[in-house]
């Protein structure tokens, strides 16, 4: 269930992530978040809170820097990465039990480890998306692909760019209990970044990202079960496998027939 849910979130905003290249601006909010996953574990809360908490600010702040300062955007995610992960570690250091005995489920993920709670509340934040996507459908095409244009035409890029900049960071945080921290960017760039290789047609990557990221997780829990190896590292591997060979293919095929 929880594969389902994830690979609908993958497809869709991970085809936002890439269309638009936010996949070094995501890495920057899902290392940041990790700040939060530290300061939840010391103050005894929900270690998701605490990381929903960091990732929107450093979303939001990212956002900020780049569309209203001068602040080269590259160094402020530099900054924002470099942050989360120092304040993530000092918190565990500082908290009174150390560091979390799952800390590899944090950084790697651990999908056999996710309660129904997670289920829902991804169902429930899957909704949110798949909805605002198709109602915003038009004007997430055209800041995606022409940010100029649909300001000229009326439509609020900044403020709709920020609200997808949360979106991000929210998915990346409900999304870590599946592929981690480290890995969790990986999942949004790469089904995307195959379906581009077949068209352009937004819509038409966000479900094809969304099979293909279904096939990756299925896929990868069958091998990981079979091997004994842990799901979340197994599930990105073999996804950047079909990734080089389906690169390697298509530049084969297009020189042959050039």
């Amino acid at each position: 269930m929880a594969g389902i849910i994830a690979s609908v979130i993958f497809g869709i905003i991970g085809t936002f992530v890439v269309v638009k290249r936010l996949v070094f601006i995501s890495g920057g909010i899902s290392h940041a978040s990790f700040g939060g996953v530290g300061l939840g574990h010391y103050l005894g809360v929900s270690l998701l809170w605490g990381a929903s908490l960091f990732a929107v600010v450093s979303a939001l702040g990212v956002g900020l820097v780049g569309k209203k300062t001068m602040q080269r955007e590259d160094t402020a995610i530099g900054i924002v990465w470099a942050l989360g992960m120092a304040l993530g570690a000092l918190f565990m250091y500082m908290a009174p039990e150390g560091y979390l005995p799952t800390m590899s489920s944090v950084l790697f993920g651990n999908i056999l480890m996710i309660k129904m709670m997670d289920v829902y509340l991804m169902a429930a934040l899957t909704l949110f998306i798949t909805g605002t996507t198709i109602i915003l459908y038009p004007r997430i095409q055209g800041v995606s692909f022409d940010e100029e244009f649909s300001k000229v035409v009326g439509v609020h890029t900044t403020a709709l760019y920020l609200f997808m900049l949360v979106l991000v960071a929210l998915s990346i945080v409900f999304l870590i209990k599946i592929v981690g921290i480290v890995l969790v960017l990986a999942m949004l760039a790469i089904p995307a970044s195959i379906s581009g290789e077949f068209t352009h047609d937004m819509s038409k990557m966000m479900v094809f990202s969304s099979l293909l990221s279904l096939v990756f997780i299925i896929s990868g829990l069958y091998v990981s079960t079979i091997w004994d190896l842990p799901a979340g590292p197994t599930i990105v591997i073999l996804s950047g496998i079909v990734f080089l060979f389906v690169v390697a293919f298509k530049r084969l095929y297009l020189a042959l027939h050039d």
